[in-house]
């Protein structure tokens, strides 16, 4: 069964690092936040940019609602590990929270989850 998903990586981590996952994955560009590393031309580290939702605490959760009002999505589904991922869940946010733990177990985000998945193959064969 064909679907129309859209999918988005909101990371902490930063584009350099993400933007070649992305395009391995197919994702465009402006499906991504993530923090963005600033150099001068000389290549001196100069910071970030502040400007991304997820330079910031709270940047996940800001991010999801960014993508739900301008994209005007009836459901919204968050996946991820950590405590920052779960804060996507608040109201206006996203709609399901499941948490990977095929990594990293994080107990105190699992109890808080909607679904709670140790494999990818598995979430993926449940959601065929």
């Amino acid at each position: 069964m064909a679907r129309n998903t859209d999918v988005y990586l909101i990371s902490g981590g930063f584009r350099q690092m993400i933007n070649p996952v992305a395009s391995i994955l197919g994702i465009p560009q402006e499906n991504i936040f993530a923090n963005q590393l600033l150099f001068g031309s000389s290549g001196e580290f100069l910071g970030f940019d502040a400007n991304e939702p997820t330079s910031r605490s709270g940047g996940k959760a800001t991010a999801v609602q960014q993508i739900r009002k301008v994209k005007g999505y009836k459901a919204l589904v968050m996946i991820g590990d950590g405590a920052t991922d779960l804060e996507a869940r608040k109201p206006g946010c996203a709609n399901l929270f499941i948490c990977y733990a095929g990594v990293q177990h994080r107990e105190s985000v699992a109890a808080k989850a909607n679904w709670l998945v140790f494999s990818f193959t598995d979430l993926i064969t449940a959601l065929d």
